[in-house]
């Protein structure tokens, strides 16, 4: 049976029914890094970073050169955010000198830059 104030479903009128939702937080569109610290940095910082999508991500240091230095990240990630600690090292396990590097994130189609400061 229905009644005058909403409609009935199988015995629960909907306007008994509160609907509660609460906001899945809010991805960026496009792969971002959030930041590192500390930066200048020395012996290590911390990278953040977040991407929008479940997929492949890259993330690798480059001196100013446009060599790379180091591949910090190189497989399937979940969508949200993630962090690693780069020590300052180069792929092989040398320490690089002190200088300017760029950390350079790939995924889920776009990319995002971030410059480090080593400091010895």
């Amino acid at each position: 049976a229905g009644s005058a104030s909403g409609a009935v479903i199988d015995d629960l009128r909907l306007d008994d029914i509160m609907l509660i939702t609460t906001p899945a937080p809010e991805l960026p569109l496009t792969t971002l890094i959030l930041g590192c610290a500390p930066n200048p940095f020395n012996p290590r910082t911390v990278l953040r970073y977040t991407v929008p999508a479940a997929g492949p991500v890259r993330l690798d240091v480059f001196d100013v050169r446009g060599r790379r230095v180091s591949r910090l990240v190189d497989r399937i990630q979940p969508a949200g955010q993630h962090e690693v600690t780069w020590a300052g090292q180069a792929d092989d396990g040398r320490a690089v000198a002190s200088g300017v590097y760029l950390a350079r994130l790939r995924a889920a189609g776009s990319e995002d830059t971030h410059r480090l400061v080593l400091m010895k």
